[in-house]
């Protein structure tokens, strides 16, 4: 169900165990009549591979390795879900809180608040193809959640899925002046560390400002006048050891990986002491995602600690100016190849390489359908419409549904 990568040692030793289940070369002698060691192999052939066939279904984590991100035993009449692939259905029960009473949610991002009068945006379930995502009891997931620490780490897609989370959690919370920012901040763009308290539960659901995930730094000596910034694409966010004592670490990443946010304000690569001006963005984000991948491996403790990586959302606006954006009154039928990213794609491959397990929650899909649910001119105030970030509630709800999924139903044991 679940973008599951499974480490590449545990998939390569499979894929390996796999192999050995080839049909044997036959030299046959006449139809009918194979030789009696063709026909012991034959019956060793079908042993093992009737026993590599309970292995598989029997351990999630061979599932994981073979088909990506697809985990059984979640609904599903056929036992096996991608729960990624699948189709937006009409759902009156939505959404499932009220933005205008919850007061972790960005006045921009609250559309109704802000003005929106059509509803139907938030009247939409995700659907997979062969499973359903359960509905949560809010008072069993505060319950689970007691004494843990949640982190987000990314741009502001991920601080809009943390609100998305805090905001329903709340509605199961009778004590609401008992849910707190733990430094007093109102929630805004620029602030690096956002963390919201449940105090009635003991945890904490925190957000860490990191747009690239690895250092912006300011500019070396000795470098063209164009440069007034870099990126150390091997070195990992100054912040980042306040991810580590954690109990789960949600990263996303993307937005800004783009020439408007790097290359025309004077931002460049760079790796160890060297400046690469002639770099392109896709390798870039390539080797920051490998120190990423690596300051996990090393440095994160994943029997304790639950790691997630969402692949990139989609924007809907109508050029590549991004000045016109229109907001549909239903979901698109035909994403226009916005399902796919290569952005994702790079996740995916790191992720499926890497030594230790990692869950990568792929929305890319799901999210390009939803031409509907952008924040438009239902902004705070601002004179530019938005196409890229969305309204809460909305479609982040439905990436924190299939997060807790994960947590909670195919992994009984994780939060202890």
């Amino acid at each position: 169900m679940f973008e599951m990568m499974d480490s590449f040692k545990r998939t390569a030793s499979f894929n390996r165990r796999a192999s050995s289940f080839s049909s044997p070369r036959v030299h046959r002698r006449r139809w009918g009549r194979p030789p009696f060691l063709v026909f012991i192999g034959f019956l060793v052939f079908c042993f093992f591979k009737i026993i590599a066939s309970g292995f598989i279904n029997a351990s999630p984590g061979s599932n994981q390795g073979f088909d990506g991100y697809s985990i059984s035993n979640f609904n599903s009449s056929v036992g096996v879900c991608n729960v990624f692939e699948g189709n937006w259905v009409q759902d009156n029960s939505y959404p499932l809180y009220n933005a205008s009473e919850c007061p972790f949610v960005e006045q921009g991002f609250n559309c109704l608040g802000n003005g929106r009068m059509d509803r139907d945006y938030l009247k939409w379930r995700w659907k997979p193809q062969n499973c359903d995502i359960p509905r949560f009891n809010v008072q069993n997931v505060l319950e689970r959640l007691r004494g843990k620490r949640v982190v987000f780490v990314g741009d502001s897609m991920s601080r809009t899925q943390w609100e998305s989370l805090i905001c329903f959690l709340m509605t199961g919370v009778e004590d609401k002046k008992g849910v707190y920012e733990v430094n007093g901040n109102n929630i805004t763009k620029r602030i690096r560390f956002l963390g919201v308290r449940f105090s009635s539960f003991n945890f904490t659901v925190e957000f860490f400002r990191s747009v690239f995930l690895v250092q912006h730094g300011w500019v070396p000596k000795n470098v063209p006048k164009r440069v007034r910034s870099t990126l150390k694409l091997d070195k990992l966010d100054n912040i980042s050891r306040e991810w580590i004592n954690s109990d789960v670490l949600i990263f996303n990443t993307g937005q800004w990986w783009v020439p408007g946010k790097l290359f025309e304000t004077g931002c460049y690569f760079q790796v160890g002491g060297s400046l690469r001006l002639g770099m392109s963005i896709p390798t870039a984000f390539r080797i920051a995602l490998g120190t990423w991948a690596s300051w996990i491996e090393t440095t994160i403790d994943t029997r304790r600690t639950k790691v997630f990586f969402r692949t990139f959302e989609p924007s809907h606006w109508g050029n590549e100016t991004r000045r016109h954006c229109n907001v549909t009154l239903h979901p698109m039928s035909d994403t226009k190849g916005r399902d796919r990213s290569l952005f994702s794609d790079t996740i995916l491959e790191v992720v499926k390489n890497m030594t230790v397990p990692v869950t990568v929650l792929h929305v890319t899909s799901m999210s390009a359908f939803r031409s509907d649910a952008h924040v438009g001119t239902w902004s705070d105030g601002q004179p530019v419409s938005d196409c890229s970030h969305w309204c809460l509630p909305g479609v982040p709800d439905v990436w924190n549904e299939i997060f807790l999924s994960y947590m909670l139903t195919n992994h009984r044991l994780s939060l202890r």
